[in-house]
């Protein structure tokens, strides 16, 4: 049975990861910041670690003992919606620090393991603003630009020792990532007739990726919306 560590995993893509490790057979630790959704996946049978990622000081505590076969690295925060210029430079250090330096300090915690091991997979969950222009998402955008640059370096680092490195860029989810941004009617008009990938969609496919023999590594996946016709998120209008 292997360990795997979610993180963001009380809601939305990283929820539906932890539920499909766990339904799998995997032992699934789940990091997240939802006191009440960590004990509802508790009582699942996953364990369950109450943990900041904006705090980085306080990763080690949160990770000790742990020596994963599987780390999903999740977890991310969309700041406010606008234009680069008038954003809050605070707004922005916040998304560095949970969508990047967070995800570096983990993988850097947990990547030496694997490698001593000889054995290991780690995801990345990124995005098509990472690999594509979207106004308003100046921000966002370089943090999920970085995220693929560093997953596909970090595969070549680890190759060699047979550890495998996947980002999943996906285009739109069924998440809450805007729950905080948008109100809820333009939330509903986004995900509605079937415009959005479920987060059942994306674990799905980490499931079918961490079948693949050994010898097998997928650098990267996109996933989109059947009718997201480019990266860029527009939607292919019917004549």
């Amino acid at each position: 049975m292997a360990q795997a560590v979610v993180t963001g995993a009380t809601s939305g893509i990283g929820r539906g990861v932890a539920q499909a490790l766990h339904n799998a057979g995997h032992q699934v630790v789940v990091l997240g910041r939802n006191p009440q959704a960590l004990a509802e996946l508790q009582a699942l049978g996953m364990q369950a670690r109450l943990v900041d990622l904006a705090d980085v000081a306080g990763l080690d505590a949160a990770l000790d003992g742990l020596a994963p076969d599987i780390l999903v690295n999740n977890a991310g925060v969309m700041p406010p919606l606008g234009n680069f210029c008038d954003a809050d430079f605070a707004d922005i250090d916040h998304a560095i620090t949970v969508n990047l330096r967070s995800v570096l300090a983990l993988t850097h915690a947990l990547a030496p393991g694997m490698r001593a091991r000889g054995h290991g997979h780690i995801f990345f969950t990124g995005s098509t603003a990472g690999h594509a222009p979207f106004a308003n998402l100046a921000v966002y955008s370089a943090t999920k630009a970085a995220i693929g640059g560093f997953a596909q370096a970090l595969r070549l680092d680890l190759a060699p020792h047979g550890v495998r490195v996947t980002e999943i860029v996906a285009g739109r989810v069924e998440t809450g990532l805007y729950n905080a941004l948008l109100p809820a009617e333009a939330r509903a008009a986004m995900y509605a007739g079937n415009a959005a990938v479920q987060p059942a969609d994306v674990a799905a496919m980490l499931l079918a990726v961490l079948a693949l023999p050994q010898s097998v590594d997928v650098a990267r996946f996109d996933i989109l919306p059947t009718h997201q016709g480019v990266a860029t998120g527009s939607v292919k209008k019917e004549a």
